[in-house]
């Protein structure tokens, strides 16, 4: 059990926690929210010991490991695989007992080494981490890259992976999601439903909280206020419980404005001093509730464009990719595909396809490899890039670099004009000039936004322009999104942003682009069919035709435990498999013919209620089935890999 005990946080002048108590249970899983710079993480330093509270407990099981995600990203030429495995601090220590026990020549030490290694599950543990690294996206070929040879996001990505990989009583994920895709997102979301420990998470994704948390506790004003429920949940019961605070504040101000007017009226009578001294100690000892004084909702909206070609652009055959001083890489192929003005398209497709390669080819940030794009006359682009935070010159403030796209690409505008408008995004007073790389990632991803805004663009190029905004800065992308005259192009793995924002989708997948006819739903169902295809291919290949299992004979293979031991899990995945599809094959013709019969007519009152209920029960069985055979063909591909 954890339990802050009227708990004082300072952090410089400004108070983060101020005597906050909260209880939250073995095994619940918990959604940390509140608005940027409440002090979220702060909190998590408190539970990990790196900060220490000015008043108060905090109390955690002496024996509890905790797992987080670490921020810093050593330098090092471990591989993938080897650095996810350092995660796992039990396995660690067993694998450092044997050593030392070998060095030391003591045969008791050595099997009692072992043992824990056994216990630690260091038999599959290579496999394991393997599973969680493709799980996030990374390729069988990049398992044992070296560290050194990712970029940020993908180091982010081993981080998390690392982190997964400690057998934890706690873990702490602060925005898990910010560097994932949508399909690394939906495996991180399944894999934190089977989590058995205790589980606190920050996150601005909506869908992603509502999937994992059951617990949600809330930071604000320097409290923490805890609610049974997820996301969507406590926002109900948060708006209730408002009201009923607004309600008892008018009423109380009510109560006392009448006991004042009693009094002023009575206070100089003789026959009513009694009473009125009697009305002023019920004031004095009245309980003076605070007014429902919630933070100004955020909100913005884009201005009109100047024009609107119709169409946008249109791309005849287009070849999309990198040079290289070698040629050229070329990732997408004879793409043809017309925007037209007022579109609203999502961008999907796993990481790696070539979504941010479609987007930066439109917005001219790579050369177009081949065929051609037509632009309409007056197209004017505005690109949300994700490393644009990562352009923002640190040194400069808010009001130097809106003054200087004010002077390069225009409207031209008098400083207080500039000034005004950076108001409408948060930067006020001093704010604007505070240098850019003093400011947190959310204000940075709010003076990317105004630039944007400033520009006046027909054509919005939105690549993950979600991962450092909190969920009132999001709501208001949406609503201004869905206001905005001209033309969406946008990449998200925030699902109620593509879900509120896009009416169309395009899929970017083995190397082109193609209309996706369905939503996001559907889109997790083509996922399904895709991986269930490639796991039918596998089983029905001839051994010729399989991946090659290595040069081991029969005899090797037997001596190999840990092989051995794959090849049990892989004929226990597979039993479990045929097991699904015949259930998936029974349910789908009990559903046919229930269908039929209420299509039919036939049959009273009664009997078609008890046939919709059963249809509504056949549903949700073979939706949990389709994601059991989703997990389960993953990892018997990881198995092959």
């Amino acid at each position: 059990m954890i339990q802050l005990k009227n708990l004082t946080l300072r952090r410089g002048t400004k108070i983060v926690l101020d005597g906050a108590s909260l209880t939250l249970n073995p095994g619940e899983k918990v959604g940390l929210v509140g608005r940027n710079g409440a002090g979220k993480s702060s909190l998590f330093a408190l539970l990990t010991g790196r900060l220490q509270a000015d008043a108060g407990d905090v109390e955690l099981p002496a024996h509890w490991q905790v797992a987080e995600v670490a921020q810093d990203m050593p330098e090092t030429d471990q591989t993938a695989t080897d650095f996810v495995l350092a995660g796992d601090r039990v396995l660690q220590a067993a694998l450092a007992a044997l050593a030392q026990a070998e060095a030391a020549g003591d045969g008791m030490a050595m099997a009692e080494a072992h043992q824990r290694i056994a216990q630690a599950g260091g038999f599959d543990a290579r496999a394991r981490a393997q599973a969680l690294l493709m799980g996030l996206g990374f390729t069988s070929g990049q398992l044992d890259a070296p560290v050194n040879s990712f970029s940020g996001g993908w180091r982010m990505r081993l981080q998390l992976a690392r982190a997964l990989m400690c057998p934890a009583d706690l873990m702490l994920l602060d925005e898990p999601t910010n560097h994932l895709d949508l399909d690394a997102l939906v495996w991180l979301e399944a894999w934190l439903q089977r989590f058995e420990g205790t589980l606190i998470v920050i996150s601005h994704d909506r869908e992603f909280l509502d999937a994992v948390t059951r617990v949600t506790v809330h930071l604000e004003d320097a409290r923490l206020t805890r609610y049974g429920g997820n996301y969507t949940r406590f926002e109900e019961m948060r708006a209730e419980r408002l009201a009923q605070q607004q309600a008892a504040f008018e009423r109380q101000q009510e109560r006392i404005a009448q006991l004042s007017r009693f009094i002023e009226r009575f206070k100089a009578k003789a026959s009513k001093a009694r009473q009125a001294q009697s009305r002023i100690k019920a004031l004095a000892r009245m309980e003076k509730l605070a007014p429902v004084l919630t933070a100004a909702d955020f909100h913005f909206e884009f201005r009109p464009p100047a024009q609107l070609p119709n169409p946008m652009l249109v791309l005849d055959g287009a070849a999309m990719g990198y040079r290289h001083e070698d040629g050229a890489a070329i990732i997408l192929r004879d793409v043809h595909r017309s925007v037209l003005a007022g579109q609203r398209i999502g961008i999907l497709g796993a990481n790696g396809q070539g979504k941010s390669t479609l987007v930066k080819t439109i917005a001219r940030s790579l050369p177009l490899l081949g065929g051609r794009i037509t632009e309409g006359k007056g197209l004017s682009i505005g690109y949300f890039a994700q490393q644009e935070l990562d352009v923002l010159e640190p040194t400069d403030t808010p009001l130097q670099h809106l003054i200087r796209l004010a002077r390069d690409v225009g409207p031209a505008a008098r400083e207080q004009e500039l000034r005004d408008f950076l108001g409408q995004f948060r930067f006020v007073g001093d704010m604007v000039m505070q240098p850019v790389g003093s400011m947190s990632g959310g204000e940075k991803a709010r003076l990317v936004l105004a630039l944007l805004v400033w520009q006046r663009p027909n054509l919005l190029l939105l690549d993950e322009p979600t991962n450092h905004l909190d969920l009132t800065t999001r709501e208001a992308l949406s609503l201004a999104l869905n206001e905005f005259e001209g033309t969406v192009m946008l990449v998200s793995h925030d699902r109620a942003l593509l879900r509120e924002v896009c009416d169309e989708f395009w899929l970017v997948a083995h190397g082109t682009v193609s209309p996706f006819d369905g939503d996001l739903d559907d889109y997790q169902q083509w996922l399904l069919e895709q991986s269930r295809q490639r796991t039918q291919t596998q089983r029905q290949a001839p051994p010729e035709a399989r991946p090659p299992s290595g040069a081991h004979n029969a005899r090797q293979d037997r001596r190999d435990p840990q092989r051995q031991q794959r090849l049990e899990q892989a004929r226990a995945l597979k039993k479990e498999l045929a097991a699904i599809d015949a259930r998936l094959d029974a349910l789908s013709q009990e559903k046919a013919t229930l269908e039929a019969a209420l299509s039919g007519g036939q049959g009273t009152p009664q009997q078609w209620a008890q046939q919709g209920r059963r249809l509504k029960a056949i549903g949700e069985d073979i939706e949990a089935l389709e994601t059991r055979w989703l997990e389960l063909s993953e990892q018997l591909e990881r198995l092959h890999a």
